[in-house]
């Protein structure tokens, strides 16, 4: 008996409240990229994107993988994302040579920290389809459903009008 009700728990954890069970954000919620920002801007554009997200992290960052594990992990989230934007993970500590937006040759914690000013981790970039930054949220959200209400405020353009906080109070259920 021990063991139905240990299994009927674990079948509980496993699966979320909609009926998906949770996929690795390594593997489905970021695409693969080969750390040229400048041909990823034309891939988003060929397939019909509104540009790319950036998810800059760190390694030890205990906010990112909270967010890799309980929100990016979520099916409806990977597959809403998936829909309007790219998305890459960046490491602000990363020595890797990759290129920006305008084509030229920089380490990832040079793009990091001195073209966007990302000093704490987690920060998502949202970048239309001519490398500009329209919209920036720095730490965790507190759920799924505040990251979802991130990605709508910013596919519906919201942020032209006003802040995520005040978008937030207008959306709140």
């Amino acid at each position: 008996m021990r063991f139905v009700i240990s299994l009927l728990f674990l079948l509980l954890y496993v699966v979320d409240v909609n009926g998906a069970a949770p996929r690795d954000a390594g593997e489905h919620f970021f695409d693969q990229t080969l750390g040229d920002f400048s041909e990823e801007l034309e891939n988003a554009r060929e397939q019909g994107k509104q540009g790319i997200l950036i998810m800059f992290e760190m390694d030890e960052c205990p906010f990112c993988h909270r967010m890799k594990t309980s929100v990016l992990n979520r099916p409806e989230v990977q597959d809403y994302f998936h829909r309007h934007f790219l998305i890459f993970p960046l490491d602000i500590e990363g020595d890797v040579d990759m290129v920006d937006f305008q084509g030229r040759e920089v380490t990832q914690k040079d793009f990091a920290f001195r073209q966007y000013r990302v000093r704490a981790t987690p920060v998502f970039g949202f970048f239309d389809l001519n490398g500009k930054l329209v919209s920036r949220y720095t730490g965790a959200t507190r759920d799924a459903r505040e990251f979802m209400l991130l990605g709508k405020y910013v596919v519906s353009k919201a942020y032209r009008k006003m802040s995520f906080s005040r978008y937030k109070r207008q959306h709140k259920r």
